[in-house]
């Protein structure tokens, strides 16, 4: 790959073998270097793919802007965490996720503290990236001084989930999880049960949820035209597809948006399995239904 353009010693914009434009990071990549050179293959850390038409050029600018060796300490531990590999469609994480840790830097070098009043839900609706990035948490350490607390994992994963959305800002996913939240309580408040989170119809729900919101910013809601598995649906959990007309009343408040026939009937079978999952729980425990 050949230089096109210098933004720092460590940043440099370049062209794939496609003829793509290309983010390149790497300590000294960018040292002495002019438009034309070939790049020292040996000299880059990370290439930075810009997807959904992103300019290439406002990116690379966002990245030099970046504490170089927080960007690095960034990029390295998402590769090190397998989070990124070494090519890298989602170039906004690595800004997004290193702004961040450069903003908590300079908050505990100041002696602030904040809370996160999300750290419970976020743990309990979003497992896997909480996981994920405490393990980022762990490896950004490693590489920077003074060390974050623990809790910075509450944002680094919100930033995970983020990452799955074409907004490139925290407030839809902030929302999204109020809505999660609400809808949960919903279920529970209508069925008069008690919605364990951590069980897999839960989670099945709530991974169904997330992609539906990512369908909603894709503006590729499911839509069948009312198709006979929807029909089938409603038609055979009639109390579970009442709920799911209230909470599509719930997401066409807080999100701005209607949801389809064929959204608001997945969303149903997806109520009508936690609630049976429930009731059976509930019917094993001693003095259940199936022990009478």
């Amino acid at each position: 790959m050949k230089v096109l353009r210098v933004l720092n010693n460590n940043v440099v914009l370049s062209r794939d073998e496609s003829g793509q434009g290309v983010i390149l990071t790497g300590r000294g990549i960018g040292f002495r270097a002019a438009p034309g050179q070939e790049v020292d293959p040996e000299k880059i850390v990370q290439v930075f793919v810009p997807a959904d038409g992103r300019d290439p050029d406002h990116l690379a600018e966002a990245f030099a802007m970046i504490d170089q060796e927080i960007l690095r300490a960034v990029v390295i531990a998402l590769r090190g965490t397998g989070i990124e590999d070494r090519e890298s469609r989602r170039p906004t994480l690595a800004i997004a996720v290193a702004d961040h840790v450069s903003g908590a830097l300079d908050r505990l070098r100041q002696g602030i503290e904040i809370e996160y009043p999300l750290e419970t839900e976020v743990r309990t609706l979003y497992a896997e990236e909480h996981e994920r990035a405490r393990r980022l948490l762990v490896a950004i350490n490693e590489q920077v001084d003074p060390a974050l607390p623990e809790h910075e994992a509450t944002a680094l994963a919100l930033h995970l989930v983020n990452a799955g959305f074409a907004t490139g800002d925290l407030s839809f996913t902030y929302t999204m999880t109020g809505v999660i939240q609400q809808m949960l309580a919903i279920v529970g408040e209508r069925f008069g049960i008690e919605v364990d989170r951590h069980s897999m119809a839960a989670a099945r729900f709530i991974t169904h949820v997330r992609y539906m919101f990512v369908r909603i910013q894709q503006h590729r809601q499911l839509d069948g035209e009312q198709s006979l598995i929807s029909r089938t649906i409603r038609e055979s959990y009639p109390e579970a597809s009442r709920v799911a007309e209230q909470l599509a009343v719930i997401v066409r408040l807080r999100m701005g948006d209607d949801l389809s026939y064929d959204e608001i009937a997945y969303l149903a079978l997806h109520v009508a399995r936690m609630t049976t999952e429930v009731e059976a729980a509930a019917a094993r425990r001693p003095g259940g239904a199936a022990e009478g």
